[in-house]
């Protein structure tokens, strides 16, 4: 089974694949994920990356795309769940064009629908822990009292430079007008369904095995 997570930023879209990985033996595909580890890979398509980030420049779609590519001829587990790619109407047929070309479908795209006000307050008091990446929520799953993380012990608490709400806002706006037209392009393939992704982490990964599911 292939499928995208689609969402704006901090609809939870990382934690539901997080799940999946762990419940269906999904392979997660990340992009942020998938260029880090080409660039140091010492690869062919690593030292392209390499080079591209060390310039500063904006990694192509044929870059994202070719590792993607790679990722679809190796080991394939129980499937793969896309997440952060495709970002544009461009993106998804060249990613629907890649998945023809592998002998492989696309199978269910699942959008976390939010409210922008609720995920407003959800980013702003988001924290993660520097040891092990666990993520903590001022209000709705604080940090532990001792100074601790309840996961690994580390005292060494994490908040994104960008978690704050004009930033927020703004990458709220650019996720509308390049990412939300996917949502009208997969509803027009019969792939798309939705799910409320403000629910408890739990609720939410219930709603997605059930439309898997189906």
């Amino acid at each position: 089974m292939n499928i995208i997570l689609l969402g704006p930023p901090g609809a939870g879209k990382g934690t539901q694949a997080h799940h999946l990985v762990a419940s269906r033996n999904m392979i997660q595909l990340s992009t942020g994920d998938m260029l880090r580890e080409a660039k140091d890979s010492g690869s062919e398509m690593g030292k392209i990356v390499a080079d591209v980030m060390a310039r500063g420049d904006l990694v192509t779609d044929e870059i994202v795309i070719g590792l993607i590519r790679e990722k679809l001829e190796g080991d394939k587990q129980g499937g793969f769940i896309f997440d952060g790619f495709p970002r544009t109407l461009a993106q998804a047929d060249a990613l629907g064009d890649l998945l023809a070309e592998q002998g492989e479908a696309l199978d269910s795209v699942i959008e976390l629908r939010v409210d922008d006000e609720a995920l407003v307050q959800r980013i702003t008091a988001r924290s993660t822990c520097g040891g092990c990446g666990e993520v903590y929520n001022d209000i709705t799953k604080p940090w532990p009292a001792d100074g601790k993380c309840a996961k690994c012990g580390s005292s060494d608490v994490k908040r994104r430079a960008d978690d704050n709400e004009d930033s927020l806002r703004n990458r709220l706006m650019e996720y509308y007008k390049k990412t939300s037209p996917l949502l009208g392009y997969y509803y027009a393939k019969g792939l798309l369904s939705s799910v409320d992704g403000l629910g408890e982490i739990a609720q939410v990964q219930a709603a997605i095995s059930s439309q898997l599911d189906k």
